[in-house]
């Protein structure tokens, strides 16, 4: 591990998904914000492509530009990922032609939470092992 940065990759990782999840957060609960909104239409936040196509990036060999003006290789790392919001303006609503379903939304909100919880625990567990490594055993 660098000295100079104390977290590992994992960790890292788990940080990055933290966020990430907070923003589908944002978006679901905005959803759910204006599901009475006549002519709304909902958004999604996806980056679970994005995330697994970067860490399968960085699994295999890694590309570099030698030079500033070349193309970029690709992402490489999963710190570039940020995720996308897409509006799903093809949904049709029932008269107000709002197009939130607030049972698909919550459904959307539960899945999420567990995602973000089961990351942070992970997170923590790695954090507590961090904390007994330091302390030499105690």
């Amino acid at each position: 591990m660098d000295v100079a940065r104390p977290v590992d990759t994992q960790s890292q990782l788990l940080a990055k998904i933290l966020d990430l999840r907070a923003s589908k957060a944002q978006v679901i609960a905005a959803n759910i914000a204006n599901a009475e909104t006549p002519g709304f239409a909902p958004s999604r936040f996806t980056f679970e492509e994005d995330l697994a196509q970067a860490l399968n990036q960085t699994q295999g060999v890694r590309l570099t530009a030698s030079h500033p003006g070349h193309i970029n290789p690709g992402a490489g790392s999963f710190h570039t990922v940020t995720g996308k919001v897409v509006v799903e303006k093809d949904q049709p609503g029932i008269g107000d032609r709002n197009g939130v379903s607030v049972d698909q939304e919550m459904l959307d909100l539960s899945e999420n939470a567990l995602l973000y919880e089961t990351a942070a625990q992970l997170y923590k567990k790695k954090t507590t092992m961090l904390k007994h490594v330091i302390s030499g055993g105690q």
